[in-house]
Protein backbone atom coordinates (compact mmCIF):
# COMPACT_ATOMS: atom_id res chain seq x y z
CA UNK A 1 0.00 0.00 0.00
CA UNK A 2 1.05 3.66 -0.85
CA UNK A 3 2.67 5.07 2.10
CA UNK A 4 0.54 8.29 1.91
CA UNK A 5 -2.65 6.01 1.67
CA UNK A 6 -1.51 3.64 4.87
CA UNK A 7 -0.65 6.64 6.82
CA UNK A 8 -4.84 8.58 6.24
CA UNK A 9 -6.18 5.27 7.23
CA UNK A 10 -4.48 4.94 10.34
CA UNK A 11 -5.69 8.39 11.14
CA UNK A 12 -9.33 7.69 9.86
CA UNK A 13 -9.77 5.00 12.12
CA UNK A 14 -8.95 6.66 15.33
CA UNK A 15 -11.02 9.45 13.90
CA UNK A 16 -14.14 7.54 13.53
CA UNK A 17 -13.69 5.22 16.67
CA UNK A 18 -13.75 8.54 18.83
CA UNK A 19 -17.55 9.94 20.34
CA UNK A 20 -17.82 13.73 19.34
CA UNK A 21 -18.72 16.48 21.77
CA UNK A 22 -22.10 17.70 22.05
CA UNK A 23 -22.80 21.30 22.78
CA UNK A 24 -23.44 22.19 26.42
CA UNK A 25 -26.89 21.71 27.52
CA UNK A 26 -29.13 25.25 27.33
CA UNK A 27 -30.84 25.46 31.04
CA UNK A 28 -34.10 26.70 30.67
CA UNK A 29 -36.06 26.43 34.01
CA UNK A 30 -34.10 26.95 37.18
CA UNK A 31 -36.08 26.30 40.29
CA UNK A 32 -36.08 28.17 43.61
CA UNK A 33 -33.49 27.24 46.28
CA UNK A 34 -34.36 23.74 48.07
CA UNK A 35 -36.65 22.59 45.15
CA UNK A 36 -35.25 18.99 44.35
CA UNK A 37 -36.44 15.76 43.03
CA UNK A 38 -37.42 17.31 39.24
CA UNK A 39 -39.17 14.98 36.77
CA UNK A 40 -39.83 15.31 32.84
CA UNK A 41 -42.08 13.43 30.69
CA UNK A 42 -43.10 13.57 27.06
CA UNK A 43 -46.65 12.52 26.18
CA UNK A 44 -47.33 10.82 22.48
CA UNK A 45 -49.29 14.19 22.12
CA UNK A 46 -46.08 16.07 22.39
CA UNK A 47 -46.33 17.71 25.60
CA UNK A 48 -43.42 18.25 27.63
CA UNK A 49 -44.03 18.41 31.59
CA UNK A 50 -41.42 19.05 34.48
CA UNK A 51 -42.43 18.53 37.96
CA UNK A 52 -40.75 18.26 41.24
CA UNK A 53 -41.18 19.50 44.91
CA UNK A 54 -40.29 22.27 46.77
CA UNK A 55 -40.03 23.81 50.19
CA UNK A 56 -42.74 26.24 51.68
CA UNK A 57 -42.05 26.28 55.18
CA UNK A 58 -40.44 24.54 57.88
CA UNK A 59 -42.37 20.62 57.26
CA UNK A 60 -44.67 21.91 54.26
CA UNK A 61 -43.61 20.99 50.79
CA UNK A 62 -45.34 22.04 47.41
CA UNK A 63 -45.32 19.64 44.77
CA UNK A 64 -45.05 22.15 41.45
CA UNK A 65 -45.66 21.43 37.90
CA UNK A 66 -45.09 22.87 34.40
CA UNK A 67 -45.61 22.85 30.61
CA UNK A 68 -43.08 23.84 27.73
CA UNK A 69 -45.40 25.58 25.51
CA UNK A 70 -44.77 27.54 22.35
CA UNK A 71 -41.00 27.21 23.65
CA UNK A 72 -41.29 28.89 26.94
CA UNK A 73 -42.22 26.60 30.13
CA UNK A 74 -45.60 28.17 31.53
CA UNK A 75 -46.14 29.45 34.95
CA UNK A 76 -45.78 26.65 37.61
CA UNK A 77 -49.03 24.67 38.72
CA UNK A 78 -49.17 23.53 41.97
CA UNK A 79 -50.76 19.81 42.68
CA UNK A 80 -50.32 19.95 46.27
CA UNK A 81 -49.19 20.93 49.34
CA UNK A 82 -48.82 18.97 52.05
CA UNK A 83 -46.88 18.13 55.55
CA UNK A 84 -46.95 14.92 54.99
CA UNK A 85 -45.28 14.53 51.70
CA UNK A 86 -42.39 11.85 51.95
CA UNK A 87 -39.71 13.46 50.27
CA UNK A 88 -36.51 11.63 49.63
CA UNK A 89 -33.61 11.88 47.45
CA UNK A 90 -33.96 8.31 45.47
CA UNK A 91 -38.35 7.90 45.48
CA UNK A 92 -40.09 11.44 44.10
CA UNK A 93 -42.99 12.03 42.23
CA UNK A 94 -43.66 12.70 38.53
CA UNK A 95 -45.99 13.60 36.33
CA UNK A 96 -47.39 12.47 32.87
CA UNK A 97 -49.85 13.57 30.13
CA UNK A 98 -52.67 11.08 29.11
CA UNK A 99 -53.92 10.17 26.11
CA UNK A 100 -57.22 12.71 26.67
CA UNK A 101 -55.12 15.31 27.24
CA UNK A 102 -55.25 15.11 31.09
CA UNK A 103 -52.16 14.98 33.35
CA UNK A 104 -51.94 12.76 36.14
CA UNK A 105 -49.55 12.74 39.16
CA UNK A 106 -48.25 10.41 41.84
CA UNK A 107 -46.61 11.39 44.93
CA UNK A 108 -45.77 9.52 47.94
CA UNK A 109 -47.75 10.27 51.45
CA UNK A 110 -46.39 8.82 55.23
CA UNK A 111 -49.01 6.87 56.94
CA UNK A 112 -47.30 6.67 60.09
CA UNK A 113 -44.10 7.62 62.22
CA UNK A 114 -41.90 4.96 61.23
CA UNK A 115 -39.41 6.06 58.62
CA UNK A 116 -40.58 4.08 55.49
CA UNK A 117 -44.27 4.22 56.29
CA UNK A 118 -45.99 5.59 53.36
CA UNK A 119 -48.13 5.07 49.75
CA UNK A 120 -48.34 6.05 46.63
CA UNK A 121 -51.17 8.90 45.72
CA UNK A 122 -52.24 9.52 42.32
CA UNK A 123 -54.78 12.45 40.66
CA UNK A 124 -55.65 13.89 37.94
CA UNK A 125 -55.82 17.52 35.95
CA UNK A 126 -58.43 18.01 33.46
CA UNK A 127 -58.02 21.56 33.34
CA UNK A 128 -53.61 21.43 32.48
CA UNK A 129 -52.99 21.94 36.52
CA UNK A 130 -55.37 24.20 37.53
CA UNK A 131 -57.20 21.94 39.65
CA UNK A 132 -56.58 18.22 40.82
CA UNK A 133 -59.10 15.44 41.40
CA UNK A 134 -59.16 13.40 45.23
CA UNK A 135 -56.22 11.08 45.24
CA UNK A 136 -56.77 7.67 45.00
CA UNK A 137 -53.84 4.66 45.65
CA UNK A 138 -53.24 2.22 42.80
CA UNK A 139 -52.48 -0.16 45.68
CA UNK A 140 -55.25 -2.06 47.77
CA UNK A 141 -52.75 -2.56 50.40
CA UNK A 142 -53.43 -0.19 53.55
CA UNK A 143 -50.65 -1.26 55.92
CA UNK A 144 -47.94 1.01 57.36
CA UNK A 145 -44.80 0.00 55.02
CA UNK A 146 -43.69 1.10 52.44
CA UNK A 147 -45.02 1.56 48.51
CA UNK A 148 -43.31 3.66 46.10
CA UNK A 149 -40.72 3.57 43.15
CA UNK A 150 -43.30 4.21 41.14
CA UNK A 151 -43.38 4.35 37.10
CA UNK A 152 -46.01 5.32 35.19
CA UNK A 153 -46.89 4.81 31.03
CA UNK A 154 -49.86 6.01 29.87
CA UNK A 155 -52.68 3.91 28.10
CA UNK A 156 -53.47 4.69 24.59
CA UNK A 157 -57.05 4.26 25.20
CA UNK A 158 -57.05 6.54 28.95
CA UNK A 159 -55.51 5.57 32.18
CA UNK A 160 -52.48 4.76 32.46
CA UNK A 161 -50.21 1.67 33.55
CA UNK A 162 -47.87 2.02 37.20
CA UNK A 163 -45.50 -0.02 38.46
CA UNK A 164 -44.03 0.30 41.96
CA UNK A 165 -42.28 -1.72 44.89
CA UNK A 166 -44.39 -2.67 47.82
CA UNK A 167 -43.83 -3.97 51.42
CA UNK A 168 -46.99 -5.20 52.58
CA UNK A 169 -45.09 -8.45 53.02
CA UNK A 170 -41.38 -7.10 54.25
CA UNK A 171 -40.91 -6.65 57.68
CA UNK A 172 -38.25 -4.10 57.50
CA UNK A 173 -37.34 -3.62 61.42
CA UNK A 174 -36.64 -7.64 61.30
CA UNK A 175 -35.37 -8.03 57.87
CA UNK A 176 -38.09 -10.51 57.30
CA UNK A 177 -40.01 -11.09 54.63
CA UNK A 178 -39.20 -9.60 51.36
CA UNK A 179 -40.23 -6.41 48.84
CA UNK A 180 -42.29 -7.15 45.98
CA UNK A 181 -43.05 -5.24 42.75
CA UNK A 182 -46.20 -4.66 41.57
CA UNK A 183 -48.52 -3.78 38.42
CA UNK A 184 -51.80 -1.81 38.12
CA UNK A 185 -53.02 1.24 37.20
CA UNK A 186 -55.47 3.96 37.31
CA UNK A 187 -58.53 3.40 34.86
CA UNK A 188 -59.89 6.87 32.48
CA UNK A 189 -62.24 7.88 35.25
CA UNK A 190 -59.66 7.82 37.98
CA UNK A 191 -60.27 4.60 39.57
CA UNK A 192 -57.60 1.73 40.61
CA UNK A 193 -57.70 -0.69 38.39
CA UNK A 194 -56.84 -4.19 39.34
CA UNK A 195 -53.08 -5.02 40.84
CA UNK A 196 -50.97 -7.70 40.50
CA UNK A 197 -47.79 -9.15 41.95
CA UNK A 198 -45.03 -9.35 39.22
CA UNK A 199 -42.05 -11.03 41.21
CA UNK A 200 -42.41 -11.51 45.03
CA UNK A 201 -38.96 -10.73 45.54
CA UNK A 202 -37.24 -7.74 44.83
CA UNK A 203 -34.74 -5.25 45.83
CA UNK A 204 -35.85 -3.14 48.28
CA UNK A 205 -35.11 0.28 47.26
CA UNK A 206 -34.02 0.63 43.35
CA UNK A 207 -36.28 2.61 40.80
CA UNK A 208 -38.36 0.54 38.92
CA UNK A 209 -38.62 1.57 35.19
CA UNK A 210 -41.10 0.90 32.51
CA UNK A 211 -41.48 1.44 28.82
CA UNK A 212 -44.17 0.43 25.81
CA UNK A 213 -43.08 -1.14 22.99
CA UNK A 214 -45.14 -2.42 19.87
CA UNK A 215 -45.34 -5.49 21.46
CA UNK A 216 -47.01 -4.64 24.65
CA UNK A 217 -45.46 -3.03 27.99
CA UNK A 218 -41.96 -4.14 29.30
CA UNK A 219 -41.07 -3.72 33.31
CA UNK A 220 -37.30 -3.77 34.40
CA UNK A 221 -35.92 -3.67 37.96
CA UNK A 222 -33.59 -4.99 40.35
CA UNK A 223 -34.22 -8.42 41.61
CA UNK A 224 -33.09 -10.18 44.88
CA UNK A 225 -32.36 -13.69 44.92
CA UNK A 226 -32.23 -15.76 48.07
CA UNK A 227 -28.54 -15.77 47.94
CA UNK A 228 -28.72 -11.94 47.70
CA UNK A 229 -27.58 -11.31 43.94
CA UNK A 230 -28.64 -8.33 43.07
CA UNK A 231 -29.26 -8.29 39.44
CA UNK A 232 -31.48 -6.75 36.40
CA UNK A 233 -34.63 -8.29 35.85
CA UNK A 234 -37.44 -7.78 33.46
CA UNK A 235 -41.08 -8.56 32.45
CA UNK A 236 -42.90 -8.14 29.83
CA UNK A 237 -46.91 -7.78 28.78
CA UNK A 238 -47.70 -10.43 26.22
CA UNK A 239 -51.16 -10.64 24.78
CA UNK A 240 -52.31 -9.34 27.56
CA UNK A 241 -50.37 -11.08 30.48
CA UNK A 242 -47.07 -10.45 32.16
CA UNK A 243 -44.22 -13.07 31.61
CA UNK A 244 -42.44 -14.33 34.06
CA UNK A 245 -39.15 -12.74 35.51
CA UNK A 246 -36.24 -12.94 33.52
CA UNK A 247 -32.69 -11.96 34.45
CA UNK A 248 -30.94 -9.34 31.54
CA UNK A 249 -27.33 -10.48 32.26
CA UNK A 250 -25.59 -13.06 34.69
CA UNK A 251 -23.82 -9.76 36.43
CA UNK A 252 -24.07 -12.26 39.98
CA UNK A 253 -23.66 -8.49 41.99
CA UNK A 254 -23.84 -10.36 45.54
CA UNK A 255 -24.78 -7.24 48.21
CA UNK A 256 -26.07 -7.71 51.46
CA UNK A 257 -28.45 -4.73 51.17
CA UNK A 258 -30.11 -2.18 48.86
CA UNK A 259 -27.77 -0.12 46.45
CA UNK A 260 -30.50 2.63 45.72
CA UNK A 261 -29.33 2.04 42.28
CA UNK A 262 -31.96 0.96 39.63
CA UNK A 263 -32.39 0.33 35.87
CA UNK A 264 -34.22 2.82 33.57
CA UNK A 265 -35.91 1.88 30.21
CA UNK A 266 -36.46 3.23 26.62
CA UNK A 267 -38.59 2.18 23.69
CA UNK A 268 -39.19 2.52 20.20
CA UNK A 269 -41.45 0.82 18.10
CA UNK A 270 -40.00 -2.44 18.61
CA UNK A 271 -36.83 -1.33 20.03
CA UNK A 272 -35.20 -1.62 23.58
CA UNK A 273 -32.13 -0.13 25.37
CA UNK A 274 -32.17 -0.91 28.85
CA UNK A 275 -29.39 1.01 31.30
CA UNK A 276 -27.89 0.14 34.43
CA UNK A 277 -25.81 0.51 37.25
CA UNK A 278 -23.61 -3.08 39.11
CA UNK A 279 -20.59 -3.48 41.19
CA UNK A 280 -20.31 -7.04 40.77
CA UNK A 281 -16.51 -6.82 40.12
CA UNK A 282 -15.81 -3.06 39.28
CA UNK A 283 -18.37 -0.57 39.44
CA UNK A 284 -19.94 -0.02 35.69
CA UNK A 285 -22.90 1.45 33.97
CA UNK A 286 -23.65 -0.79 31.13
CA UNK A 287 -26.59 -0.50 28.58
CA UNK A 288 -28.02 -3.66 26.57
CA UNK A 289 -29.99 -3.26 23.45
CA UNK A 290 -32.95 -5.60 22.01
CA UNK A 291 -34.74 -5.53 18.52
CA UNK A 292 -37.51 -7.61 19.56
CA UNK A 293 -39.70 -6.28 22.41
CA UNK A 294 -37.11 -6.95 25.13
CA UNK A 295 -37.39 -10.63 24.70
CA UNK A 296 -34.09 -10.87 24.31
CA UNK A 297 -30.88 -8.54 24.56
CA UNK A 298 -27.61 -8.14 22.95
CA UNK A 299 -24.12 -8.54 25.14
CA UNK A 300 -23.92 -5.70 27.62
CA UNK A 301 -22.02 -2.42 26.35
CA UNK A 302 -19.41 -0.95 29.03
CA UNK A 303 -20.63 2.95 29.10
CA UNK A 304 -19.61 4.57 31.91
CA UNK A 305 -15.33 6.76 31.78
CA UNK A 306 -14.29 4.37 34.89
CA UNK A 307 -15.48 5.50 38.22
CA UNK A 308 -19.23 5.57 38.01
CA UNK A 309 -21.66 6.10 40.85
CA UNK A 310 -24.45 4.49 39.15
CA UNK A 311 -27.98 6.50 39.09
CA UNK A 312 -28.64 6.07 35.54
CA UNK A 313 -31.08 7.01 32.98
CA UNK A 314 -31.90 6.25 28.99
CA UNK A 315 -33.33 8.04 26.48
CA UNK A 316 -34.48 6.84 22.61
CA UNK A 317 -33.84 9.19 19.66
CA UNK A 318 -35.45 9.26 16.49
CA UNK A 319 -33.34 7.31 14.02
CA UNK A 320 -32.40 4.38 16.61
CA UNK A 321 -29.98 6.03 18.43
CA UNK A 322 -30.10 6.13 22.60
CA UNK A 323 -28.74 8.28 25.26
CA UNK A 324 -27.55 7.62 28.85
CA UNK A 325 -27.13 9.75 32.06
CA UNK A 326 -25.10 8.70 34.87
CA UNK A 327 -22.88 9.97 37.49
CA UNK A 328 -19.29 10.01 37.39
CA UNK A 329 -17.23 10.51 40.14
CA UNK A 330 -14.61 13.11 38.92
CA UNK A 331 -11.88 14.05 41.99
CA UNK A 332 -13.95 14.78 45.02
CA UNK A 333 -17.00 15.94 43.39
CA UNK A 334 -19.16 14.41 40.62
CA UNK A 335 -20.81 15.07 37.06
CA UNK A 336 -23.42 13.74 35.30
CA UNK A 337 -22.65 12.40 31.99
CA UNK A 338 -24.00 11.06 29.00
CA UNK A 339 -22.67 9.24 26.23
CA UNK A 340 -25.44 9.00 22.71
CA UNK A 341 -24.76 5.32 21.53
CA UNK A 342 -25.57 3.86 17.67
CA UNK A 343 -28.32 1.52 16.83
CA UNK A 344 -24.68 -0.73 15.85
CA UNK A 345 -23.42 0.08 19.59
CA UNK A 346 -21.12 2.29 19.04
CA UNK A 347 -20.50 5.45 20.93
CA UNK A 348 -20.99 8.50 18.70
CA UNK A 349 -21.05 11.40 21.20
CA UNK A 350 -20.27 12.14 24.88
CA UNK A 351 -20.85 15.22 27.08
CA UNK A 352 -20.77 16.79 30.51
CA UNK A 353 -24.21 17.85 31.34
CA UNK A 354 -23.65 19.22 34.62
CA UNK A 355 -20.69 19.58 37.77
CA UNK A 356 -22.29 18.23 41.15
CA UNK A 357 -21.71 16.30 44.77
CA UNK A 358 -20.73 12.59 44.76
CA UNK A 359 -23.28 12.23 47.51
CA UNK A 360 -27.49 11.81 48.01
CA UNK A 361 -27.58 15.84 47.37
CA UNK A 362 -27.19 15.09 43.86
CA UNK A 363 -30.42 12.67 43.39
CA UNK A 364 -30.78 11.36 39.92
CA UNK A 365 -30.88 13.15 37.05
CA UNK A 366 -34.09 12.88 34.54
CA UNK A 367 -34.68 13.12 30.75
CA UNK A 368 -37.19 13.20 28.17
CA UNK A 369 -37.12 12.96 24.15
CA UNK A 370 -39.68 15.07 22.15
CA UNK A 371 -39.41 16.47 18.46
CA UNK A 372 -38.45 19.88 20.38
CA UNK A 373 -35.33 18.19 21.51
CA UNK A 374 -33.98 15.93 24.70
CA UNK A 375 -34.91 17.58 28.45
CA UNK A 376 -32.56 17.10 30.89
CA UNK A 377 -33.73 17.68 34.79
CA UNK A 378 -31.62 17.83 37.27
CA UNK A 379 -30.43 19.28 41.18
CA UNK A 380 -28.13 21.93 41.54
CA UNK A 381 -26.51 20.94 44.80
CA UNK A 382 -25.69 23.92 47.61
CA UNK A 383 -27.85 26.11 49.68
CA UNK A 384 -28.84 27.84 46.67
CA UNK A 385 -29.24 25.50 44.36
CA UNK A 386 -32.53 23.71 43.39
CA UNK A 387 -34.19 21.94 39.96
CA UNK A 388 -32.39 22.87 36.56
CA UNK A 389 -34.60 21.82 33.59
CA UNK A 390 -32.30 21.77 30.06
CA UNK A 391 -32.41 21.38 26.82
CA UNK A 392 -29.59 19.53 25.19
CA UNK A 393 -29.23 19.17 21.51
CA UNK A 394 -28.05 15.98 20.70
CA UNK A 395 -27.75 13.40 17.44
CA UNK A 396 -31.03 14.68 15.12
CA UNK A 397 -31.37 17.68 16.73
CA UNK A 398 -28.54 19.24 15.28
Amino acid sequence: MDRALLLRATLIVPLLAAPARAPDPIVELSGPAGSRTPFVSVSPNGTTLASWLEPVGERLWGLRVTSREGGKWSPARTVMESEQFFVNWADFPSVIELADGGWLAHWLEKTAAKSYAYHVRTSISRDRGATWSAPVSPHRDTSSTEHGFVSMSARSGGGADIVWLDGRAFDEANRTGSMRIYAGGIEPDGKPSAETVLDSKTCECCQTAMARTDAGLIAAYRDRSDGEIRDIAVVRQVNGRWTEPTIVHADNWEFRSCPVNGPQLAASGRRVALAWYTAAGRPAVRLALSADAAATFGSPIRIDDGNPVGRVEVEALPGGSVVVFWLEISGDAGEWRAKRVAPNGRVVERWTIAATTRTRDAGFLRAASSASGMFVAWTAPGKDGGIRVARQPVGADR
